[in-house]
């Protein structure tokens, strides 16, 4: 669609409407972290959460990948979409009236953006003739079904706008296009008729199936599911694609739900709209269905902005088809599921039952099945318990299989701890309670096991940004440390320093001193005066961060010594790296030449010859400026 340019008072609103927290948290995982809210970046690969959303500025930062910016930014970036994109989602989102700069494309912006909402329309339109049909003679069969077979009372039944779609070919259709007046395009855009094959005209999509409203978050109906009260084929038919229906996104009930999931911190997800209807019938309010598709990570993130906790409960089928789709699930977050951002918990009822047909078992299902929610184990424990579910353990093909997939299954856990203890619970299942076998099968599964890898974090503004061998060149830790001393506590001398690292394009090569200044870069332009202070707040948040560099921010006697000249100091620690970057290019040179002259190419030969003889006029340039020994920064010598 071809954007006009919005006004500048639309575009003032849509920013004074949003919130940057609930955008981002559609996309990400988000964990509240004293006033921010922290969580797994979108933009790079990474383990461990460096990605951080202030609320009070309205902001979001990666502190692994440098990425920043505010919500309008994320939504470019996330989604990929244009600057005029963004602003109109966020005008629907949040109901902004839209005006342009030429009025004269006001009008057909207006004509593209009533699509939707006539979509909206159409669909609840729908929606009330299904309802109506329900109650017809033609809709005896369906009412029946559901009063008897389900078990549902009339309350239940308004609450979720059950219907029936009559036998008829063209009964929809007719009523629609008609009585209604509404276009033949628009009905078969939001997927409610179709064309004939053969011939002309349009038929109902829905014919003599009991229909089931599907609502977005906010509660407008997006699409219908159905059941057949026969023996067609599909048993359940959902809508198609629509420019507001995508199966994959949706969860049904979320509308209803996502208050219950609020307060009791916690969600149920169950496969299908029975299992879902079944357990609000019964005042369990806090579950949503996933419509029989894969759960993943966009329906996750539409949970997890409900649950403090992130609390998750998968209570799908127990038969085969159900704990399939139960792994596939974690397959599908298991980044999430694995780094303990998701609190996932995994359900299945006695006897192999669904939530529907459980609750009707007895008088008491209900009450038992809120304890089940809370006893439901870990997913882990689950995997585990899968691994040796009709498993014969003594036999030692089998043995061998179970003892590899429990490997596979540790090598995920990141957290020493969760994995020690893990260890020992698979040992434990594998001994079958014979103690004396215990610590032996530790210690092979320990020996299986490979070492939790260290995570980079990746900069891309230069591989050199990753350089962090100390023990090469013992005085860039030395240089670093002295720069960010003095930008902490020498307040007149930060705007020199900032002008002379950016002339002479310097990174900081140590991990944990490029984050600190990549927080300090952070703040400084709204807290210089307070910098320390929200600096020591922001390292609460990021304790393993901050490890190495929190002594940083408190002036003791040794630091003041340290840094007593500090316009002399900037120099030289400038130019020590200056140093240190040229060493790297004529290593490189040299490196590059050397290939050169065994490929016998004389271009290159000459160009880093020339550029050899260069950088070391420069290296000498510098070391003759440089003292020998004045990094002794806290009393030590190089």
């Amino acid at each position: 669609m071809d954007i006009p340019r919005l006004h500048p008072d639309t575009i003032a609103e849509i920013k004074e409407r949003l919130d940057i927290v609930e955008i981002v948290s559609e996309h990400v995982v988000l964990r509240k972290r004293g006033k921010d809210h922290l969580g797994l970046c979108p933009f790079h690969e990474e383990k461990t959460p460096s990605f951080s959303v202030s609320p009070s500025k309205q902001i979001y930062y990666c502190f692994g990948c440098n990425a920043g910016g505010d919500a309008i930014s994320f939504l470019m970036e996330a989604g990929k979409i244009s600057y005029p994109e963004a602003l109109l989602n966020l005008a629907r989102r949040y109901q902004v009236p839209i005006k342009t700069v030429e009025p004269e494309k006001h009008q057909e912006l207006q004509r593209q953006l009533s699509l939707r909402e006539q979509l909206y329309e159409v669909l609840a339109v729908s929606a009330n003739f299904y309802q109506h049909a329900l109650r017809q003679p033609q809709g005896e069969t369906a009412l029946k079904y559901v009063r008897e077979q389900r078990q549902l009372s009339e309350e239940t039944l308004q609450q979720f706008g059950l219907g029936y779609a009559p036998a008829g070919w063209e009964t929809l259709y007719r009523y629609l296009v008609e009585t209604k007046g509404f276009s033949i395009t628009l009905v078969e855009e939001a997927g409610l008729i179709r064309k004939r094959k053969k011939g002309e005209g349009h038929y109902d999509y829905f014919r003599d199936r009991l229909m089931i409203p599907i609502n977005d978050d906010r509660g407008r109906i997006v699409g219908f599911g159905s059941r057949t009260l026969g023996n067609d084929e599909p048993k359940y038919l959902n809508s198609p694609e629509t420019p507001l229906f995508d199966k994959s996104k949706v969860l049904f009930a979320l509308d209803k739900a996502k208050s219950a999931i609020a307060k009791q911190d916690r969600a149920v997800v169950v496969e299908g709209y029975f299992d879902a209807i079944a357990l609000h019938s019964q005042g369990i309010t806090n579950a949503v269905a996933a419509l029989g598709t894969a759960f993943n990570r966009d329906r996750l993130n539409q949970l997890l902005r409900y649950t403090e906790s992130k609390q998750v409960i998968f209570n799908f089928d127990a038969d085969s088809a159900g704990t399939n789709a139960t792994q596939r699930a974690i397959r599908d977050i298991e980044t999430l599921v694995y780094g303990g951002q998701v609190q996932l918990r995994v359900l299945n009822l006695p006897d192999g039952k669904d939530a529907d047909d459980f609750l009707k078992s007895s008088p008491e299902a209900a009450q038992i099945y809120r304890q089940q929610v809370l006893n439901a184990p870990l997913w882990i424990d689950w995997q585990i318990d899968q691994l040796l579910l009709n498993r014969d353990i003594k036999q030692g093909d089998q043995f061998e299989q179970i003892v590899q997939k429990m490997v596979e299954l540790l090598n995920h856990l990141e957290n020493p701890a969760k994995r020690t203890h893990y260890i020992q619970h698979c040992a434990e299942k594998l001994s079958q309670g014979d103690n004396r076998l215990t610590s032996l099968y530790v210690q092979n599964l320990l020996s299986e096991l490979r070492k939790p890898q260290k995570t980079k974090t990746p900069n891309s503004r230069s591989n050199l940004a990753n350089f962090s061998t100390t023990a090469k060149y013992p005085r860039v830790e030395q240089a670093e440390t002295l720069l960010l001393l003095i930008y902490l506590h020498c307040r007149n001398y930060r705007p020199a320093l900032i002008e002379q690292l950016e002339e002479k394009d310097l990174l900081f090569r140590l991990p944990h001193h490029r984050f600190l200044w990549q927080c300090i870069l952070r703040l400084q332009a709204s807290f210089d005066k307070d910098l320390l202070s929200k600096l020591q707040d922001i390292s609460n948040q990021f304790p393993e961060q901050f490890d190495k560099v929190n002594h940083f921010l408190y002036l003791t006697d040794a630091i003041a010594n340290a840094i007593s000249r500090p316009k002399l100091q900037i120099a030289r620690a400038i130019q020590s790296l200056e140093l240190i970057d040229l060493k790297e290019y004529q290593r490189y040179c040299y490196e590059e030449w050397q290939k050169a002259e065994d490929e016998k190419n004389e271009e290159l030969v000459r160009f880093f010859n020339n550029e050899l003889i260069e950088t070391q006029q420069k290296i000498d340039g510098i070391k003759n400026k440089i003292s020998v020994s004045h990094f002794d920064v806290f009393g030590t010598s190089e």
